[in-house]
Formats: C-alpha cells, sequence, structure tokens
C-alpha cells in the first residue's frame, strides 16, 4: 500500500540580511559597539562605568531630535524650504538658497537632521528643473553647509552638545570662539555657490502644501522647550517630563522615528572613551599629543575616527576645550567618516546616481579637503595669536 506523501512546510531559516542591512545604515555604530567591548576586556565592567554616561547630553539630544521628527512628519521644513527656494530664478540663487537653507538647519536641528530634511529637497529642484548636472555639487555643499554650519550653536552639532556640557561652557563664550571658523566658513561656501554655478534660468515645479495649524504650533512650542532646555533655562528632565508624552499623543510615529542608533553611538563611546581614560599607557600618549596642538591633533583625528566619538575620546584628556571644540568642528570636513553626516548625504547621492559614486568621491575630496585646510590654517594661526 503506497504511503501518502504528507506535505511538511520547510522550516523557516533564520537570516543575517536584516542584522547586515542594519549594521551597513549604522556603520559608526557598530564601530562605536566594538570599540567599547573591546576597551571592556581591558578595563571590566565596574561601579566607575556608571560615571561614563552624561546623561544630561542624552537627554537634550533625544528631545530635540523627537521634536525635529515631529516636525519633519509634518513637511515643516519641506514647506519652508520650497517657499523660500520658489523666490529664486536662476540656478546660482537655487543652489545658494538649498545650501544656506541646510546651513541654517544645522544650527537649529542638528547637521544629520539638516541633511535628512534639505537633501530631498536638492534633488528634487534640481531634478525637475533639468540640472541634474549641478548635483554632486550641490550635495557637497549642502553636506559641508551642514557640518560647519552647526558649529556656532551648541545643539547644532552632536559633539558640540556633548562638549557644551562636559565642559560646562557659558553659551556667549561658545559661540565667540566658534564665530571666525563660522564666518570664515560663510564666506568659503558662498564663493564656491557663485564661482562654480552659472546663473542658468529655471522654474521651480511643485504645488506648496498647508501645513496642520494646531500640530504645527504645539511642535514649534515643543521645540522652543527644547532650545531651552540645552541653553540651560530649563531643568532636562523636565523635557523628558513634557516632551516624549505630548508627541506620543499627536504623532507616535515620530518617536520611532528618533535617531536611536545615534544615541547608542553615544552610549557605546561614552563607554570607550571612559575605559581608555583609565589606561595609563593611552592617558600618557593623548595627553602628549593634545599638549603640542590639541586643535591639529583633534581635526585630524576626526580624519580617523569621526569627530563625535573624537570629541568624547580626546575631552578624557585635555582641558582645553576652545582647541578641541573647533578641532572636531573643523575636522567634519575632510574624509567620508570624517562626519557622520557625510555618510548621510554619500548614500543619498547614491541612491540617485549609483553609476557616478566614483566621480563624486573624488569632488568631494578636493573641496572638503580644500575646506578643512583653509580653516586649519586659520584657526591655527588665531590662536597662536
Amino acid at each position: 500500500m503506497a504511503h501518502a506523501h504528507i506535505y511538511r512546510p520547510a522550516p523557516k531559516t533564520l537570516t543575517l540580511r536584516p542584522v547586515l542591512e542594519f549594521l551597513k545604515k549604522n556603520v559608526v555604530l557598530a564601530v562605536a559597539f566594538c570599540a567599547a567591548a573591546a576597551t571592556a576586556v581591558i578595563v571590566p565592567p565596574d561601579a566607575e562605568y556608571l560615571g561614563y554616561f552624561d546623561v544630561k547630553t542624552l537627554t537634550c539630544l533625544f528631545c530635540v531630535l523627537a521634536v525635529v521628527c515631529a516636525l519633519r512628519n509634518i513637511r515643516f521644513f519641506y514647506t519652508m524650504a520650497q517657499r523660500i527656494v520658489r523666490v529664486f530664478r536662476t540656478a546660482r540663487l537655487a543652489v545658494l538658497a538649498l545650501v544656506y537653507i541646510t546651513f541654517i538647519g544645522s544650527m537649529l536641528i542638528a547637521n544629520d537632521m539638516a541633511l535628512l530634511t534639505f537633501l530631498p529637497l536638492g534633488y528634487f529642484v534640481l531634478h525637475t528643473t533639468g540640472k541634474e548636472k549641478y548635483m554632486a555639487f550641490t550635495f557637497i555643499m549642502q553636506n559641508i553647509a551642514a557640518n560647519l554650519g552647526g558649529m556656532l550653536t551648541p545643539f547644532g552639532n552632536p559633539q558640540n552638545l556633548y562638549l557644551y556640557t562636559k565642559f560646562n561652557i557659558p553659551v556667549g563664550e561658545f559661540m565667540s570662539v566658534m564665530l571666525l571658523p563660522f564666518a570664515l566658513s560663510v564666506v568659503l561656501i558662498t564663493l564656491c555657490c557663485l564661482v562654480f554655478v552659472k546663473a542658468d534660468p529655471l522654474t521651480v515645479e511643485g504645488r506648496i502644501r498647508s501645513m496642520p495649524k494646531g500640530k504645527t504650533a504645539v511642535y514649534l512650542a515643543l521645540f522652543a522647550l527644547a532650545i531651552a532646555i540645552v541653553f540651560r533655562g530649563i531643568p532636562y528632565f523636565i523635557g523628558l517630563i513634557v516632551i516624549p508624552p505630548v508627541i506620543f499623543a499627536m504623532d507616535r510615529k515620530a518617536l520611532r522615528d528618533v535617531d536611536y542608533p545615534l544615541l547608542l553611538t553615544f552610549v557605546f563611546f561614552f563607554v570607550f572613551a571612559g575605559n581608555m581614560a583609565r589606561i595609563d599607557a593611552v592617558r600618557d600618549l593623548f595627553s602628549g599629543l593634545l599638549e603640542k596642538s590639541t586643535l591639529l591633533f583633534s581635526s585630524l583625528s576626526c580624519q580617523i575616527i569621526s569627530n563625535v566619538p573624537s570629541a568624547i575620546l580626546l575631552s578624557q584628556f585635555t582641558e582645553n576645550w576652545r582647541e578641541l571644540l573647533v578641532g572636531v568642528n573643523i575636522g567634519g570636513a575632510g574624509t567620508l567618516i570624517a562626519s557622520l553626516a557625510s555618510l548621510i548625504t554619500f548614500r543619498e547621492y547614491a541612491k540617485h546616481n549609483p553609476h557616478r559614486i566614483g566621480g563624486y568621491i573624488l569632488r568631494f575630496s578636493a573641496f572638503n579637503f580644500a575646506f578643512l585646510g583653509i580653516l586649519l590654517c586659520v584657526m591655527l594661526f588665531a590662536f597662536a595669536l
């Protein structure tokens, strides 16, 4: 008697693809985890680990990111930018507007969020007007503007928020130290746009959508609260009490969209930096290098391990916060890994122009190292006076 064939579904196999995709999108987080794990072998976890974490920095960063995500979800920044860009009628002025919007946006909503918000707008404007030839240049200038524009405010770049809190820097003094490199960056970016983009006529298509007035008003109020917390006008725990519950009630997706990998990156680098500071040989080496030139060494360090981990790590070995602050900001220009924001820009460009990656990297490197060289020379001279 023949046995009936019984169909049994193939067992589900676990795939590493989701993990690999996550790691691909969060390279800096993966590096931070490996660095923390490696140093934890040398300095086993103990009670001192609890002192590594800067809770205020993490809280401020979370509050700002959450409100920015809520504003993005109602297309606030996109709509404001679109209205500004529609005023301009030439490619040169439109590119300048896109770059300036990113520049100003980085001061208000942090550099990576500014790029995530305004790079798509840059693509939209250039694609719909047939000016794709300026795509690489515009993306590179938006990237430089995001990295260097955010240097002026304590919340413009993640490393600023950390150093601002770590050294308890007065707001006025913070901005006065960063004013020269900021002003020089504005001049250099403007000159590049005037020289490399022609005044070709163009029109920007697309209807401007209205935003929900109620949500817009509430989110702007929350944004003002988050900024007040950053500037130490309100205790940071107030932000945790007010901001997450309000956003949860009005837009749960905004809380899901928060860049939690960035927050985890900070956590792991806090562990890494704390452990490195407890290793005598490392402490002696870094202290000696920073004593020779904190500005030079910190900006060069960014080229290898990026600006956020450089700020966290090197702050353990020097009290010269002025040169360290400038160094990890201008050091965001340079290699693709000098700033997380640069990887965001590269990923966005590659999505639209997968066959032009090589040319993009060459132009990116040329402009970024030129900016880094000029800013570094000027600031080394300024600090030597």
